[in-house]
């Protein structure tokens, strides 16, 4: 079995100053940085890295002692800033920081912004400023074309808010169900169970938004999204219906497949709402009350 030592050891046995090594993981994808402490990103998990817990210096990331550092491929092009990203759809850097943070792809720093696991995936680069170290992001230019990001700005501007006035434009189960049960924030939802979860939502001062499209180029819709945390809420219901459990599966598999964060809430669980989903909600650090 192959040994595991920490980064120090092994950037000595390598003959590098730790600092160096750490900026040869981060750069390569394996980590990054957050609050003074380095984490794991799923490229390094891959690699085989893991935490390990010392009582006398806490969590720590350890690594195959034969550990071969393999640069992440970049998309061809150049890469571009929020700022430059602002500037192909008019808007500010600060409103495409947020629509990306929306989205998923970056995570708020104490200062600055950090690539997330998805935003790695589609390309994003971690960067940090040599004068005042504040982190930012670069991303492929191909960034422009992706369909989850313009259909944010679409939404977020109000692009073609006529065409989507109405729910003509929306699958056949969302015609099917309608919208008719108004929860207490004034969000039209399809069932009664789903009214309950908005409620809960509401009521525990939770920020949260119905049927999200996923920034993912599948066509999949949540039941609730909540942006602290990028957090999906899904309510099963019609269980015993083989269509909607076909449904169901599908889109389990793709939350799986982005390792996106899921609550997955039945009939009992609406039922003891105040007992579930703050024990839920508190794994993603979101306290209800």
């Amino acid at each position: 079995m192959t040994a595991k030592i920490s980064t120090s050891q092994l950037a000595k046995a390598r003959g590098l100053a730790a600092k160096a090594l750490f900026n040869q993981l981060a750069d390569a994808g394996y980590i990054t940085r957050d609050n003074d402490e380095w984490h794991l990103t799923e490229v390094g998990k891959n690699a085989q890295g893991e935490y390990k817990q010392s009582p006398k210096f806490g969590q720590y990331i350890v690594w195959p002692d034969s550990l071969e550092i393999v640069e992440q491929p970049e998309f061809d092009g150049k890469k571009l800033s929020a700022t430059q990203i602002s500037t192909h759809f008019n808007l500010t850097s600060q409103k495409i920081n947020q629509i990306l943070d929306e989205l998923g792809w970056i995570n708020k720093a104490v200062k600055g912004w950090k690539v997330s696991n998805s935003g790695l995936r589609l390309g994003g680069v971690q960067k940090e400023d040599f004068r005042t170290g504040v982190p930012y992001v670069m991303w492929d230019e191909s960034v422009l074309k992706n369909s989850s990001l313009i259909h944010s700005v679409n939404e977020i501007t109000g692009a073609n808010a006529e065409a989507k006035s109405t729910d003509n434009s929306v699958s056949n189960f969302r015609q099917k169900f309608e919208a008719k049960h108004r929860a207490a924030d004034g969000h039209y939802v399809r069932s009664k169970a789903e009214m309950l979860i908005d409620n809960w939502l509401y009521m525990a001062g939770i920020v949260h938004a119905y049927e999200r499209k996923l920034p993912i180029e599948e066509d999949l819709y949540c039941d609730f999204y909540l942006p602290t945390g990028k957090v999906y809420i899904e309510f099963w219901g019609l269980e015993d219906d083989p269509k909607y459990a076909d449904r169901k599966k599908v889109k389990q598999d793709l939350y799986a497949k982005y390792g996106f964060n899921l609550i997955e809430l039945n009939d009992d669980d609406v039922q003891n709402l105040d007992d579930v989903l703050p024990r839920m909600l508190l794994k993603f650090d979101i306290k209800a009350y």
